[in-house]
């Protein structure tokens, strides 16, 4: 079977001031198979050259977003993109098929810890539940909408160690996705990518130390 061919889509508006995102995507920037694409960098402006996204993500098979989690969404830049870039004709309606079968994959860092995105948290909702609208857009686009890879608790500034944690995680999760090492039907209606893709109880056992 053939590699997957990753997109990974950074949507940081400031970056210089990040600690966990900038380690997440040094950790797998180096990856064979993975196209970096940092929005913010290449469209200060917000002035999306649209042919060349569309481009890029027909180039490849698995989509990922990665961004902090802001108000229970994206970062602008990103939102923006979607409402460009995925047009009618292209990525949804009569011959909208150029999405079809790829996957989407949300990496999102949040302030909040896990005990936070629970029905009885503070945050009233799975962080799965509030990233709805992308798993929707996904079904709308035909793609496969995979359980996110979240790293939890940057608004308490864990230690560097927890992040290279996180980081390695990353890295595996993208590189067991990169050569289809896992089972898709497995991942459906899991909160949490790596909790089934890398090991059980991954972040019961991070929410411990958040």
């Amino acid at each position: 079977m053939e590699s997957n061919r990753i997109l990974l889509l950074f949507v940081h508006p400031a970056f210089q001031n990040s600690r966990a995102n900038r380690q997440l995507l040094e950790a797998v920037r180096d990856l064979e198979g993975l196209t970096v694409h940092d929005l913010y960098e290449e469209y200060p402006d917000f002035a999306i050259d649209v042919p060349r996204e569309q481009r890029l993500l027909k180039e490849h098979d698995l989509i990922v977003f990665q961004h902090p989690f802001y108000w229970y969404s994206c970062p602008a830049l990103l939102k923006e993109w979607l409402d460009l870039v995925l047009e009618y004709g292209f990525a949804y309606g009569p011959g909208g098929e150029a999405l079809k079968e790829k996957m989407l994959l949300s990496a999102v860092t949040t302030g909040g810890g896990p005990e936070a995105y629970r029905q009885d948290g503070h945050n009233r909702f799975t962080i799965r539940q509030l990233l709805a609208p992308f798993e929707q857009t996904a079904a709308l686009c035909g793609m496969r909408y995979l359980p996110p890879f979240v790293t939890h608790g940057m608004r308490q500034r864990p230690g560097d160690e927890l992040i290279r944690v996180r980081a390695a995680a990353y890295r595996q999760a993208l590189t067991c996705l990169r050569d289809n090492a896992f089972d898709l039907e497995a991942l459906t209606g899991a909160d949490y990518l790596d909790s089934v893709l890398i090991h059980p109880h991954a972040h019961q056992k991070e929410g411990d130390h958040a």
